[in-house]
């Protein structure tokens, strides 16, 4: 195979960095994955600005999620040169002004062709960050205005630029998560949202299994704050969205019945606990959580010998308590028949805590056992007794 750095590549990496320069590119598309990360299809490369700063946004797109990596401009460059003909096989160069299409053959010889501008005129003139993912939600939806995200002429207001964004992020993570499940969307949909708020993902969830995808949906935000649970109700009404409902309650409180996905995005300390063994017991196909804090395993553990020098600084123990508390979720949740992943998630607003916990119920049993012989030698690993 040609060597990534000679010849057609070479060339190929040129009119790259020929597109920057130009202010012409629109993105790159790395495809035809031919390494050994599970799940990966392709990866989505765009020019972004990052505290006034070029970066190169590599979106890493999995069958189930999409990983994001911004690199300094130069350091993108080079990552872009040690995939090209490795890992990936081909790559679509659009720019405002032509395609430039590279493939690697199984010989491993190279070909590039360049064909006309297709798509979009978008050039580097337009680097909001925000853009870097397609868009599974129409701007011009009027809940977003009531909620304030978006004004009159159905842009998003320059104040809620980062929610707008963790908006899509999420609607990518639960449209992998429902194109992996066993969910028949040919019948209605029942989704709970713990913890809802002011009903940005829970309106979000609703308006794509409704508007985008066509499907029958019974979505219910929960949320303990009776001004909140008002407002999202008037909205709700306002916006003409039958079949989504906002109660007054926790996941303690809550009995949900039957459902199809569970949602509880920073539940305190132990409500995310509560919130996976409600998801399990109510036989849902998805649970998706983000975990706010985690003060019940940390005053529990013991700290072993060997790791006395590492976790004597609370910081760290801090750390490991976290990573401790959510491998014994993620492990509760494998041990329970579900395909579990754990990654990061953007932030959500007045948090700094960014960590995803995903279930999706597979499709045949498996043992627990191995998964509960897991859990078990962590808890003695580090001396955990609970009641």
């Amino acid at each position: 195979m040609e060597e990534p750095g000679s010849g057609v590549t070479e060339s190929f990496i040129n009119r790259f960095r020929q597109s920057l320069v130009q202010q012409t590119l629109v993105r790159l598309i790395l495809g035809k994955y031919r390494g050994r990360e599970p799940g990966l299809t392709k990866v989505i490369i765009r020019l972004i600005m990052l505290r006034e700063q070029p970066c190169l946004s590599f979106v890493y797109r999995y069958q189930t999620r999409d990983v994001t990596q911004n690199l300094p401009v130069e350091e993108g460059i080079g990552t872009i040169r040690g995939l090209l003909g490795t890992d990936f096989r081909s790559a679509h160069l659009f720019t405002s002004e032509d395609t430039v299409q590279l493939e690697f053959t199984k010989k491993g010889k190279c070909r590039e062709s360049i064909g006309p501008a297709v798509g979009s005129s978008a050039s580097l003139t337009d680097l909001e960050h925000d853009h870097a993912k397609e868009r599974l939600i129409d701007p011009a939806r009027p809940f977003l205005q009531a909620l304030g995200i978006t004004h009159g002429m159905h842009q998003v207001l320059p104040s809620m630029s980062r929610k707008w964004k963790q908006i899509n992020v999420f609607l990518e993570l639960f449209r992998g998560a429902l194109m992996a499940s066993r969910i028949d969307r040919s019948k209605p949909v029942g989704v709970v949202d713990f913890g809802s708020g002011k009903g940005y993902l829970t309106f979000a969830v609703y308006d794509y299994l409704r508007n985008t995808l066509g499907v029958e949906a019974a979505v219910t935000g929960i949320e303990w704050r009776e001004d909140l649970v008002r407002f999202c109700r008037e909205v709700a009404v306002k916006s003409g969205m039958e079949g989504l409902a906002f109660h007054q309650g926790d996941v303690a409180s809550y009995a949900p019945g039957a459902i199809q996905v569970l949602i509880a995005l920073h539940a305190c300390d132990t409500a995310t606990d509560q919130a996976i063994d409600t998801g399990i017991r109510a036989g849902a196909e998805i649970i998706m959580c983000a975990p706010c804090c985690h003060k019940e395993i940390r005053p529990l553990m013991q700290i072993p010998p060997v790791l006395k020098p590492v976790l004597r600084y609370g910081v760290h123990l801090g750390q490991e308590a976290e990573m401790v508390t959510d491998s014994l979720r993620a492990l509760r949740l494998e041990a329970s028949g579900y395909e579990t992943q754990v990654f990061e998630f953007v932030s959500l607003e007045h948090t700094g805590k960014n960590k995803m916990i995903l279930g999706v119920k597979r499709v045949l049993p498996v043992d627990p056992g191995p998964f509960l012989a897991e859990i078990a030698s962590l808890k003695a690993f580090y001396g955990i007794k609970t009641k």
